[in-house]
């Protein structure tokens, strides 16, 4: 049974920015190049049968093609002992009604069952319970600016867990309309 996602592929450009926010913090888990990337709605183990209708679903998705900023770093958690570190994203207005669409066209059982309001953002690590303080990170690149993108599709990603993390592939890509 796959692990599936819907989210948006980052630049390479991009991504190489993201990457040299790196810092010895402990407990961090720092995301590679290819496991950085937006999700958009995670849908988890989907029955095999069930993803050609996941697939269908997001083929009539009709939304305009946007611009996207990623600038700045925030946290879940607090500074001091945060359980994620992620690079912010703005407008996240086409973002959450990419979501909510998203969610819409999906059909139980492959439906997630979502507990937590949609914040966009690019997680760039995860900390375990002795996790080091990223208040000196959050100071430093607060504000800065990574660089933007037009967003002319989204990816339905398959998620495996691999012995340096969870490696993704794209299984199909979903193009959004012109004129954004």
């Amino acid at each position: 049974m796959p692990r599936l996602f819907f989210g948006l592929e980052i630049p390479p450009a991009i991504k190489e920015r993201l990457l040299s926010v790196q810092a010895p913090i402990a407990g961090a888990k720092w995301q590679n190049a290819g496991q950085l990337h937006l999700t958009l709605l995670f849908l988890g183990a989907v029955d095999d049968d069930q993803v050609p209708a996941v697939c269908a679903s997001a083929r009539v998705v009709q939304q305009a093609q946007f611009w996207l900023a990623v600038s700045g770093l925030g946290c879940f958690g607090q500074p001091q002992s945060p359980r994620n570190l992620w690079a912010a994203v703005a407008p996240t207005e086409p973002l959450g009604m990419l979501h909510d669409t998203l969610m819409g066209r999906i059909q139980a059982p492959a439906r997630p069952s979502e507990r937590r309001a949609f914040r966009p953002h690019i997680t760039l690590a995860r900390f375990k319970r002795q996790a080091g303080s990223v208040k000196a990170l959050l100071d430093q690149y607060g504000n800065a600016a990574f660089g933007h993108f037009p967003v002319d599709e989204f990816c339905l990603f398959e998620s495996r867990r691999g012995p340096s993390g969870s490696v993704y592939s794209v299984l199909e890509r979903f193009p959004l309309g012109a004129g954004g």
